[in-house]
């Protein structure tokens, strides 16, 4: 049964964005809604009304307004959102020109860096200008390789206010995966720094890049950002300038291109571990808007917050960051490794920044909490209201461990989506209690039910993530796909009409969410579909084991569970520590779930944005090659799982 964590007082709830936005509906549309639930079944009722309200509340910012909200709310996919309008996606972010701090740069080298909005807009205005004489204009790619630092989010910018296409990968990919994803979209010009910092350690990139360059003749330029060295060299690199040596110094001012609201802004790619990645086209106006919605009602981020997510460039958590901008608030940048010094850097950082949102992944939580850190009571976390958490399920123990040794008095937003749409399609709510285990609610305007075998929404029962109606952020298309096959494929084949995310989850009584891991690696022994995220909530609070993975083998002619367990240092995998294994799944999950084997591993293999990958450990243990290696960040721990003896019998 889940516990009640925290329930925000009637104070708190009433200075929320929720609040306010909730109590407009109520006088515009003749409502008495006191509680999300029914904000909610509104919103996704009444999808016009529900998009034209947010647009006004959320002041998206637009040199031409819209006929219509939506053309067509039962048309999935293809329904056009905010028909006629035109906007900018850069101009929105840029519109608080003011000496507030905009971007915080904090190094794992403790180098630390501010840019006030005034400065944010000039070094925009000076990259736009240097693009611009490029002739880089509407449509054109224009991509990052790029630590996250404010260079990176500058670039995105000055691309963006030209009406180019973005894309960004981090610069710990290497060679291939890098070329599997601008290698399809043919970009003009490279951002990149010269390096990054790992551990304590300058890492070089400049090698790399050019390996990259060589694969991809469409770059005609090459800008490198100064980062491990002042001066690196580039005499290697093809078409290469240094940065400062790019920018327009005379440049003030920026002429933004205005946009249709469907125009592409956006260029995001899925983590390509069974086949090449994906290249999911999102719009201009979709993901402002989507973003904007899920950060001032649902994070309830204003002016005056200080707002932080550990994240790459290569994971669309950064490009959800950087629209914190069109709010006015101060986003806090870092670049490395969140354990180094020590464990407890991040939050010596948040006490030193006052950080009132601070945004990582369930990994980083449960890794913190082995560490044995308890962030609350060593440093100063006053300023700190929220903690959001995603790449994962969240664990109860680790819900639990947020509010017993950050803060107890925060909201603990568990958020869920993905980067086919840029955001969430499970998150947050301000004004309502935190549960363990469970995402406060789905998101305003999202049409999300758990859809049952059958196709039928079902309420307390394991079932299919389903959105049946359509939203701003949806793909506009995929890169390449001339036919729209692979897009009607990724998300429609199993119900017309209706998008399927492919993650498993349960919608409880109160409108919350739990998720249970990918569906597509769901186990299915006697033709039970098991989630997985269950089974890792029991291992992730033994002490004997530092990390695991759990797959399905097929075998005959049913499907038997395979659990990999790498070990805490002083334990070892011995009979009594699979007995109580299998005894603890047996008595807090299912008879189902309890694995046929357990197997010690050196290394559970991770992509780059830390999640599991229990799909490429299921082909290797199936005799199945496991395709783009390098999207994994440590593709040698694959090597374990390919012929082993115990999974012959």
């Amino acid at each position: 049964m889940p516990k009640l964590l925290w329930q925000p007082s009637e104070e708190r709830i009433k200075r929320t964005n929720m609040y306010r936005f909730m109590n407009l509906v109520n006088e515009k549309f003749n409502k008495d809604f006191k509680e999300y639930a029914s904000l909610w079944e509104w919103s996704v009722d009444n999808l016009e009304d529900f998009w034209a309200t947010a647009w006004d509340f959320l002041d998206i910012k637009a040199s031409q307004s819209y006929d219509k909200a939506i053309d067509d709310p039962t048309k999935m996919p293809g329904a056009k959102f905010f028909v006629n309008s035109k906007l900018n996606f850069a101009e929105n972010l840029l519109q608080f020109k003011n000496d507030h701090p905009a971007l915080i740069f904090r190094g794992e080298d403790s180098v630390r860096k501010t840019l006030t909005y005034h400065q944010l807009y000039d070094e925009v205005a000076k990259t736009a200008a240097a693009l611009k004489s490029l002739g880089i204009e509407k449509g054109d790619r224009v991509v990052g390789f790029v630590p996250n630092m404010p260079e990176s989010i500058i670039a995105m910018l000055a691309a963006t206010s030209l009406g180019a296409v973005w894309s960004s990968c981090s610069p710990d990919f290497g060679i291939k995966g890098v070329l599997d994803r601008f290698g399809q979209t043919r970009p003009k010009v490279l951002f990149t720094a010269n390096g990054y910092f790992f551990k304590g350690k300058a890492l070089g990139s400049i090698e790399r890049i050019a390996g990259i360059v060589k694969e991809i003749p469409s770059i005609e330029k090459i800008v490198v950002i100064p980062y491990v060295s002042e001066e690196p060299d580039i005499s290697s690199l093809p078409n290469a300038v240094l940065f400062k040596d790019f920018k327009d110094p005379d440049a003030t001012q920026i002429e933004f291109e205005q946009m249709d609201f469907d125009d592409p802004l956006y260029i995001m790619y899925s983590s390509g571990t069974t086949g090449l990645p994906k290249c999911m086209v999102q719009s201009v106006g979709g993901v402002l808007l989507h973003q904007k919605k899920e950060l001032v009602l649902h994070t309830d981020l204003k002016e005056e917050d200080t707002i932080f997510y550990f994240t790459t460039c290569g994971w669309m958590m950064w490009n959800w960051l950087t629209t914190s901008l069109s709010v006015g608030a101060t986003l806090v940048l870092f670049d490395g490794n969140p354990f180094h010094p020590g464990p407890d850097a991040l939050w010596k950082m948040a006490q030193d920044e006052k950080i009132t949102v601070f945004g990582t992944s369930a990994g980083y939580i449960e890794a913190l909490k082995t560490a044995g850190v308890k962030p609350g009571k060593q440093f100063d976390l006053s300023a700190l209201k929220s903690v959001l958490s995603t790449g994962s399920p969240l664990s109860d123990e680790n819900f639990e461990y947020i509010y017993n040794e950050v803060k107890e008095d925060l909201q603990l937003a568990s958020i869920s989506g993905g980067s086919d749409l840029n955001g969430c399609f499970a998150l947050g709510n301000p004004i309502g209690p935190v549960y363990t285990g469970e995402l406060q609610c789905r998101g305003l305007g999202m049409k999300v039910y758990a859809y049952d075998g059958s196709g039928n929404p079902v309420v307390e029962e394991q079932a299919e993530l389903v959105c049946t109606a359509p939203f701003p952020s949806m793909p506009i298309f995929f890169w390449g796909d001339e036919d729209g096959s692979k897009y009607h494929s990724a998300y429609f084949d199993e119900y017309p009409g209706i998008w399927t995310h492919g993650d498993f989850i349960m919608v409880t009584e109160r409108g919350g969410v739990i998720m249970f891991g990918r569906s597509d690696a769901t186990l299915n022994p006697g033709g039970v579909r098991i989630g997985t995220a269950e089974i890792y909530r029991r291992l992730d609070a033994m002490e004997e084991l530092e990390d695991s993975v759990i797959v399905g083998q097929s075998w005959n002619n049913d499907v038997r569970v395979i659990l990999f367990v790498k070990m805490a240092q002083g334990f070892e995998l011995n009979d009594e520590l699979r007995n109580k294994i299998k005894s603890d799944i047996r008595a807090n999950a299912s008879p189902r779930h309890v694995p046929a084997k357990i197997i010690e591993c050196p290394d559970v293999p991770y992509t780059l944005n830390m999640k599991k990958v229990e799909l490429a450990v299921k082909k290797m243990i199936e005799g199945k090659e496991v395709k783009n290696k390098d999207a994994l960040k440590n593709p040698e721990a694959l090597n374990f799982f390919g012929s082993l003896e115990e999974l012959k019998s």
